[in-house]
């Protein structure tokens, strides 16, 4: 099982999201958010290459819902994953890029 550790710019992201769902629907909503995240990263610390990887960005990536994508790094040595960034999928594309190299 690998540990899993949140980067700053991963915790800022997450709840971003969070407040966008917020905003955008209700707390329900959220707190069905927080779930799906909490069941995808027990998955992710059993499975982390479950992802997709992106040579452009050094990073794995996979849809945790339609409008959100996790974007991570697999460090095999030391059995770590760090996540880099929730990304909300309706976001202009150019921002990623900046973000992620």
């Amino acid at each position: 099982m690998y540990s899993v550790f949140w980067l700053h710019e991963a915790e800022i992201s997450y709840y971003d999201e969070l407040d966008f769902i917020f905003r955008k629907w209700n707390i329900t909503e959220v707190e069905n958010f927080i779930e799906l995240v909490r069941i995808n990263l027990e998955t992710l610390s059993n499975e982390p290459t479950i992802g997709i990887y992106s040579k452009k960005y050094d990073s794995y990536s996979f849809v945790i819902f339609k409008q959100t994508t996790l974007f991570y790094r697999i460090f095999e040595k030391e059995l770590k994953i760090e996540l880099l960034l929730f990304w909300n999928n309706k976001r202009n594309p150019n921002l990623l890029d900046k973000l992620l190299k």
